[in-house]
Order: structure tokens, then C-alpha cells, then sequence
């Protein structure tokens, strides 16, 4: 059943075992991020955390579905190797935000799916599959037995039936692993303050960044988690909804300490893969976040096993990759799925929708 409105109806919230599973498959895409960003720059832990949790809420409920709220992973990667200081990346956030919502609000985005045509999308969301490949193999290589330990546990409940509970499990033992290392923190709560973590500075280096984030996020977090939502939610939701619902986001969160935050293919695919039907696993990993906050410290995040992580990106990438390799039909589609994802795999998914989009309508006028 197709939905034209945004507005989830009652029954499309529920809370259950499946939903819990699906909402943390969200999140291995999310915590090494913020546990990296937190390493590098003066970002509050406490105060991203709550970012994510209202926002993981809000549109969870807004839309009936489990929509992924994800980082805005050009800007977070240019702020974790030191490109971007925190202040840098609050003001590129802030711009990126503004301009998705003008954008949405024209309905540009819309204008632009349809130029572009969808094995370039579909080719964003095998980059997206590629790139959490990578970061898994990244994550898996400091410790490798844990990887396979992990990989194990994966492999072995997915073939009786159970790949959800994987997620779970994986999860609590990593946690315990933790919190034996570090002790249990004590709760605080977090300081309301406007930009809590510094006054957004505009330079240079922020507008660069904000461009090559629009470029991913129009072709990711709009377009293709659009697509997305029709392939595994059978629900109609524009690009144009998502850019406005990502550009409020921004807007709202950065100033009381967030980060630029944005929804994406990968994330959607991820609850989906672990079991998330419905905006009940954004209600469950919102409180999560929000509980988080109140014990986060970097030391804590630091200390869990990220390798373990890595074998988890793996499920998630590998269900993106089916949904974007399935409705292929013929060669040349094929052609531009693997180029984009080749492209978006070394360079970055940007240029790769971009040169994409030429490729596709060069394809498209000798035929």
C-alpha cells in the first residue's frame, strides 16, 4: 500500500523485538562516527546525542516508517581528519540545511529525480554499499579475531533464522565489554546552551565542504532513500519532503550542539535489514540515544569494540546492494550502476552522481 501523505497513521508505530533489532542497525553506521568526531574536535558527545535522539523521534513518528538520521558524512569525515574545526562544521551544516529546505520547498529535487533517471540513483545507493564495505573491512582490521568471532555469530543465527537478533547480541556483549573497561559513568545531564561547542565560523574550507555534501545528499539522502522507501516500505515519499525534512533538521539541532544530520539509503537499508517495519524503531533508538546522553563520555564509546561493528556494516551493506542491483534490467543500466559505484567508491558519491547523470543521458540520447 502506498502512502501520498507524510503523516504515519497510529498502527504504524509499533514496538517489538524486530523493531528494537531494526532501529540498532541504524546505528552501527552512526556511533564509530561520533565516537571519531568526539576524538578529534571540541564536539559535546552528550549534546550530538540528543540531536539524534529527538530527531530519530520527530521524524519517526512523522513518517510512519523507520527513516534513517544519519551524520552528514562529507562534513563529519573533512571534520574528523582535521579539515573542518567544530565551529567550521556547524556553520557548513547550517548552510547545507538552508539550502535544503529552499530547495525542497521549490520542489527542485523532484525536478532533478526525473532528469536524471534511476540506475544513476540506483548507482548511489551501490556507493553507499561500497563505502560501508569499506569502512567495515577499516573497522574489522584492529582486531581481527573479534571481527570473525563476530562474523561467526552472524553467520550462524542468520542460517537458522535469527540474523536480527544478531544485532542485539553483538551489541550487548560489545556494551559489557565497555563498561568493563571504563566502569559504569556516572548520569548527567546535558548543559542548555546555544552552540554549546563553539559559534559556527564560515571559511573557505566550510563552504567547499557544504557543497560536496549537497552533492551526496541530494543523490543519497533524498533521491535514493526516496526510491528506498517505495522498494522496501511500499511508500511514497518525495525527495522533496526528505530535502525539507533534513534541511529542519540541521537548522534546529546545530544550535543547541548537534552536528549536520541527514537521512540516507544506507541507514533505511540497515533497520530494514535487521527488522524495522514501522517509525516504532525510531521511538526505541531515539530514548536510546536520549539514555545515552546521559552517560556518554568519549572513554566509554572509545572502549567498545568497533571491530564487531565492522561485521554488522557488512549485513547492511550487502542488503543496499541488493536493492539497488534487483530491478537492473539491462546492460546499460547495469553499466552506470557499476560505474556510479565505482566512482562514489573512489572518489566520492558526489562527482559520482554528478558524472553519472552525464553519463546516463549521453547513454540515453544514442539510443
Amino acid at each position: 500500500m502506498a502512502y501520498s501523505s507524510s503523516v504515519a497513521a497510529e498502527s504504524d508505530l509499533e514496538f517489538s523485538t524486530s523493531e528494537l533489532t531494526g532501529a540498532l542497525g541504524d546505528s552501527v553506521t552512526v556511533l564509530p562516527l561520533l565516537v571519531a568526531l568526539a576524538a578529534t574536535t571540541s564536539v559535546s558527545l552528550p549534546h550530538v546525542l540528543v540531536g539524534f535522539g529527538v530527531f530519530q523521534i520527530v521524524w519517526g513518528i512523522y513518517y510512519g516508517m523507520p527513516m534513517s538520521i544519519e551524520p552528514m558524512k562529507a562534513l563529519i569525515g573533512l571534520a574528523i581528519v582535521g579539515s573542518l574545526s567544530y565551529p567550521e562544521l556547524a556553520a557548513a551544516g547550517l548552510l547545507a540545511g538552508g539550502v535544503l529546505l529552499a530547495v525542497g520547498k521549490l520542489g527542485l529535487v523532484g525536478q532533478l529525480q526525473r532528469v536524471v533517471g534511476e540506475p544513476v540513483i540506483r548507482g548511489v545507493q551501490f556507493a553507499v554499499a561500497l563505502l560501508l564495505l569499506e569502512a567495515a573491512v577499516g573497522l574489522s582490521a584492529g582486531n581481527v579475531p573479534v571481527a570473525v568471532a563476530g562474523l561467526a555469530v552472524v553467520g550462524c543465527l542468520a542460517l537458522v533464522g535469527y540474523r536480527a537478533a544478531s544485532v542485539l547480541l553483538i551489541l550487548a556483549i560489545g556494551s559489557v565489554a565497555a563498561v568493563a573497561t571504563t566502569g559504569v559513568p556516572t548520569p548527567r545531564l546535558p548543559e542548555l546552551a546555544l552552540f554549546p561547542a563553539g559559534t559556527p565560523t564560515l571559511s573557505t574550507g566550510a563552504l567547499e565542504g557544504t557543497v560536496a555534501q549537497l552533492g551526496m545528499t541530494v543523490g543519497n539522502a533524498a533521491i535514493a532513500t526516496a526510491l528506498l522507501c517505495g522498494d522496501l516500505y511500499d511508500r511514497d515519499v518525495s525527495p522533496d519532503t526528505l530535502s525539507r525534512s533534513m534541511g529542519a533538521t540541521c537548522l534546529a539541532a546545530i544550535p543547541i550542539g548537534g552536528i549536520p544530520m541527514c537521512h540516507g539509503s544506507g541507514g533505511l537499508a540497515g533497520k530494514y535489514a535487521f527488522g524495522a517495519r514501522t517509525g516504532g524503531a525510531n521511538v526505541l533508538l531515539g530514548v536510546g540515544y536520549l539514555a545515552l546522553a546521559l552517560v556518554a563520555t568519549g572513554a566509554l564509546l572509545a572502549a567498545f569494540p568497533v571491530a564487531v561493528l565492522g561485521v554488522l556494516l557488512v549485513v547492511v551493506a550487502l542488503e543496499l546492494a541488493r536493492a539497488a542491483f534487483e530491478p537492473v534490467a539491462d546492460r546499460r543500466s547495469l553499466a552506470v550502476v557499476v560505474g556510479v559505484g565505482a566512482v562514489g567508491l573512489a572518489v566520492n558519491v558526489g562527482v559520482a552522481f554528478v558524472l553519472g547523470a552525464v553519463a546516463f543521458w549521453v547513454l540515453s540520447s544514442r539510443a
